[in-house]
């Protein structure tokens, strides 16, 4: 059994009683698992898988596949106000498609994790705004080694596309809204 911190970024069905549940981690990188019998109603896990959670989590990890056993589910910060307003609940979807696109399943990358809960602690608290978004993509960015704000004035999510084929489609209809919010406050 391994234990690390956790940030639960997705979740979907496996069977009529278990979940496969995507975590971006401090120790391991972004992996998945399977919480078996997660789904029945009297589930130790009930109430600890929701969407954006930081958690304390223990494997079991697979030999064979990388797709392993989570056998403990202790909720640290849920990060409510993201779900508070759905523009928070948006953003918080976006740089998790992000980190999904820009990073490789079990490469362990400690930095990744601490930008993203930082990403979640403001959003729990503020409402997004695209200077949040773009100080985020140049973090990911930075991290990846693809932008050094130093030496480039050029876009950091460009350099991220152009890293990994593509942006999150979200992204464009994300950024439009904030700018009408952005606007709609300044009046």
């Amino acid at each position: 059994m391994e234990s690390t911190s956790a940030i639960l970024l997705r979740k979907r069905k496996f069977s009529d009683t278990s979940l496969i549940v995507s975590w971006c981690t401090e120790s391991f990188g972004c992996i998945q698992t399977i919480a078996k019998g997660a789904r029945r109603a009297k589930s130790p896990f009930a109430g600890k898988l929701d969407l954006f959670f930081e958690a304390e989590i223990q494997i079991a990890r697979s030999r064979r596949s990388d797709l392993h056993t989570l056998t403990e589910v202790v909720v640290r910060n849920p990060f409510a106000g993201i779900r508070s307003n759905y523009l928070r609940t948006q953003t918080a979807a976006y740089f998790v498609e992000l980190i999904e696109i820009c990073t490789e399943r079990d490469h362990r990358e400690p930095e990744l994790f601490a930008l993203l809960r930082r990403a979640f602690g403001y959003l729990d608290v503020n409402d997004p705004t695209p200077r949040a978004v773009s100080h985020f993509e140049t973090e990911l960015a930075r991290i990846a080694g693809v932008h050094d704000i130093r030496k480039l004035k050029a876009d950091p999510a460009f350099a991220l596309g152009n890293l990994f084929g593509r942006l999150p489609l979200s992204r464009t209809p994300l950024l439009k809204t904030l700018a009408g919010e952005a606007k709609n406050s300044s009046k």
